[in-house]
């Protein structure tokens, strides 16, 4: 049910678009792909081949991976489509 200006069903619309939008975002980031380093490409250690026969193209080991893992940060959840602003537009 929506009210004031919207239609019916935009909001479920608004939500829709920013999964969409998300998902999109995520499919972006890399994956890795070719061959799988021997050694780990920032410290220089050995990568164990059960990790690289798991994950093709692996370029770090453990410990380098879950640091920048660590560096990764998520977006705020703002959804600016939902936002009074964008509705005034």
């Amino acid at each position: 049910m929506a009210g004031g200006w919207s239609r019916d069903g935009a909001v479920n619309e608004q939500i829709e678009a920013s999964i969409s939008d998300e998902l999109e975002r995520m499919r972006a980031r890399r994956a890795p792909v070719g061959e799988s380093l021997t050694h780990c490409a920032e410290c220089e250690e050995p990568i164990p081949e059960a990790r690289r026969s798991a994950i093709p193209g692996v370029k770090l080991c453990i410990d380098c991976q879950q640091e920048r893992d660590g560096a990764f940060r998520t977006r705020g959840g703002i959804n600016r489509r939902g936002s009074k602003d964008s509705q005034l537009k």
